[in-house]
């Protein structure tokens, strides 16, 4: 018997699609295969500010939305919408932190409504508390 030739090269196909996220595309792997934690820098960012705001509205530093709003330069409404984040349950903030988050959960989604009790917000942002 003789011993048979080994190519030089090998082929792997790996099922995937490409999705946009957040303004950007990435890749989507199946269901299944494993997922590297992604950081949305954006989500850290709307986070960071909006908890930041909260702070500054507790503290006094401003009387009112409208006021930080206005000296921030931002519009009183995406302030309002931004300073809801801050009402996201804590498992889901640490996701995010880490990188958890599903590529469901981007800004413009968690910018819409939400429910404001923690146990139906995994619900609202299609999340698995089990696995994350």
């Amino acid at each position: 018997m003789k011993p048979t030739a080994t190519p030089d090269f090998v082929t792997i196909h790996v099922p995937f699609c490409v999705v946009k996220r957040g303004g950007r595309k990435e890749v989507q792997l199946p269901d299944g295969a494993p997922v590297q934690r992604r950081t949305d820098n954006t989500l850290i960012k709307a986070l960071a500010r909006a908890f930041r705001w909260k702070r500054m509205l507790e503290s006094g530093e401003f009387a009112s939305i409208s006021e930080l709003a206005e000296r921030e330069g931002i519009a009183f409404t995406y302030m309002a919408r931004v300073l809801r984040l801050t009402l996201l349950a804590p498992d889901i903030v640490d996701a995010i932190l880490d990188g958890r988050q599903g590529p469901e959960l981007t800004l413009a989604r968690v910018l819409e409504p939400f429910p404001v009790e923690w146990l139906n917000q995994g619900v609202a942002f299609e999340l698995d508390r089990e696995h994350s």
